[in-house]
């Protein structure tokens, strides 16, 4: 049988490192699934990884020429989304690319597929919900320097507007930062009862070290639309009191679809893995979407693909999921951190 080669485009190194382990074993366990169904088009399905986290040229130099030379078929992966739009730009119908990283929204490239969140989905009912039942109606959005957090801040903007609330102050501090200081300082003396935190992977970690040790949390509410298990792990349980999340995926939910899932990663990796956590897992969903639009469409040609893509839907740990506008119709969910891990306390 000849081979399918997905481009897996994952972080392996950097302030999203720490996503990596799970984005590399939710795609294993999905090439295997595929694979046990007989591939794609009649094709083994091959996964080859590549690090998101080599600086954007690089990255985007490197897909491209892996397109060029007929070394891929297909891109699927969790990275940040100025390597997304450097990759979009170049793509040009030539192979299908699925992105699965909660992302800024906006994203319209055709061949372009997506099962991330997006602000909408995820942050303006958090902020509803967080207003209604923990009367947090003062933020200070803190965010990585980079596109998602400054758009999705941009966003945060008009949900405040909207909901009546008050957004303190809008700061920003490089990706790579673990020095937050300064920045717990001017927390404090904002008057914010809640602090929006748009801060990725590692970053976010020092963050919730030192909003610990200078005891904030007595003061402020946290929530993030981008925090997973490793980072809870990561911070320590002394450092995510009053801690939330939303997002469409986390390990502790308790559905047919999330158990089930859970049930095939352990079984397959053992008892011991990592966490299939929701950066992971979205591998895993965008696996699982490409696989569908291949069979609808018969074929890896992206006008084929974009033709069928209306009817497509597909089976993964977040449910059975159909396709909007090439995004994935998802339901979204409030957990609040319980030491190392996550409660889900509401569907959004």
């Amino acid at each position: 049988m000849s081979e399918f080669t997905v481009g897996l485009l994952y972080p392996q190194r950097g302030s999203a490192g720490l996503f990596g382990p799970s984005c590399l074993a939710c795609s294993t366990l999905a090439a295997d699934e595929i694979n046990d169904r007989g591939g794609v088009l009649g094709r083994e399905l091959k996964l080859r990884p590549i690090d998101s986290a080599a600086g954007v040229r690089r990255v985007s130099g490197e897909v491209d020429q892996l397109i060029a030379t007929g070394e891929i078929d297909a891109i699927v992966g969790w990275h940040t989304s100025d390597v997304r739009q450097a990759i979009s730009s170049r793509l040009d119908l030539r192979v299908p690319y699925v992105y699965t990283a909660l992302y800024e929204g906006g994203e319209a490239t055709d061949g372009v597929f997506l099962t991330g969140e997006t602000p909408d989905q995820q942050i303006e009912p958090a902020l509803h919900w967080l207003r209604r039942e923990r009367g947090v109606t003062d933020w200070y959005v803190i965010g990585s320097d980079y596109l998602w957090a400054r758009n999705s801040a941009h966003e945060c903007l008009r949900f405040a507007a909207e909901q009546r609330l008050r957004v303190r102050r809008t700061r920003f501090v490089p990706v790579g930062t673990e020095d937050f200081a300064d920045v717990m300082t001017d927390i404090a003396r904002s008057g914010a009862n809640g602090v929006l935190m748009l801060l990725l992977g590692q970053d976010a970690v020092a963050f919730n070290r030192a909003f610990a040790e200078t005891g904030l949390a007595a003061v402020a509410t946290r929530f993030s639309p981008l925090m997973d298990e490793h980072m809870l792990m990561a911070s320590g349980a002394e450092a995510t009191d009053d801690l939330f999340a939303s997002a469409g995926y986390f390990g502790s939910m308790v559905t047919p679809a999330s158990m089930d899932f859970g049930a095939h990663y352990f079984s397959r990796f053992g008892a011991d893995a990592c966490a299939p956590t929701s950066m992971g897992e979205s591998c895993f969903e965008g696996m699982m979407l490409l696989e569908s639009l291949l069979r609808s469409a018969g074929s890896a040609d992206v006008r084929a693909v974009l033709s069928g893509a209306p009817q497509v839907r597909y089976d993964g740990a977040r449910g059975n999921i159909a396709l909007s506008n090439r995004h994935a119709e998802q339901t979204m969910y409030l957990a609040r951190a319980e030491g190392c891990d996550f409660d889900v306390i509401e569907q959004l």
